[in-house]
């Protein structure tokens, strides 16, 4: 059995930032793997303890920048990895969901996974697309927003508990193969271990290039256009008290007075 993992690493912005045209400056960004990702590809590792002949590929669409998260998840079992990039992909300013599914999608017709695991959004884009997008592009079953799985890999089908609008949960079976977005709180993701840290680096890491998957630029083509970047405006202002207890809580009482509270 196969499990495909698509992975990506997201912006972290620090607190004070500067914008650069369409981008926040570099120098006040870090890149980690994405939260939802990380529980993808824990539930997967766990299939693959808990079957037998069970591989693990992570694919993930980034520049050489990403191939820390990427050696992140194979150090937390992860056998493999795919990443996905060449000078026509850095050129785009905008990857949108659609677009990353369909260089997904030509990965995974190579790979031949039975279950393709995908994080339900990353937390910088937050398009929360990505996996169902793939799952049609594929023609795969799918099921979105997934915090509970039991694989039946013999019988070919997936029992999904899946995260509903107004607290509602849904059990549903889906048959393999299928494509999964996984929520945050299905399982408890592990840190990687100094011997899988190690063990990450001999691990093989393949980079694709539009042309390896049998595409071309029109594979990049999107209606979206990203026109600006702006810092949203603060709706409010702290106000910080310093002293003693007594004399903070007295300021702290004249400013509800003012505002009103108690009243």
């Amino acid at each position: 059995m196969k499990v495909l993992v698509t992975v990506t690493d997201v912006a972290v912005v620090d607190d004070e930032f500067e914008i650069d045209g369409l981008d926040v400056d570099e120098r006040y960004l870090t890149y980690e793997l994405n939260e939802w990702d990380d529980y993808a590809v824990e539930e997967a590792v766990q299939i693959a303890e808990d079957g037998e002949d069970v591989e693990v590929v992570t694919v993930t669409v980034g520049p050489e920048r990403s191939e820390e998260a990427v050696r992140k998840a194979l150090a937390k079992g992860a056998d493999r990895a795919v990443r996905v990039w060449d000078d026509a992909i850095a050129e785009r300013d905008l990857l949108d969901a659609e677009t990353k599914a369909s260089l997904l999608a030509a990965v995974a017709r190579e790979e031949e996974p039975d279950l393709v695991l995908s994080g339900v959004q990353s937390g910088d884009d937050s398009f929360a697309a990505t996996g169902v997008t793939l799952a049609e592009k594929l023609g795969d079953e799918w099921a979105a927003v997934v915090n509970q799985l039991e694989l039946d890999a013999d019988g070919g089908v997936a029992s999904v508990h899946r995260e509903l609008e107004g607290g509602v949960e849904e059990l549903t079976d889906v048959e393999l193969p299928a494509v999964l977005t996984i929520q945050t709180g299905i399982n408890e993701p592990r840190y990687a271990s100094l011997r899988g840290i190690r063990q990450a680096q001999n691990k093989p890491l393949d980079v694709r290039t539009l042309a390896d998957l049998g595409l071309d630029e029109s594979a990049l083509e999107t209606p979206l256009r990203w026109t600006a970047t702006d810092e949203p405006e603060a709706e409010g202002e702290a106000t910080v008290f310093e002293g003693g207890a007594d004399e903070t809580a007295g300021e702290l009482a004249a400013v509800l007075r003012d505002a009103g509270v108690g009243q």
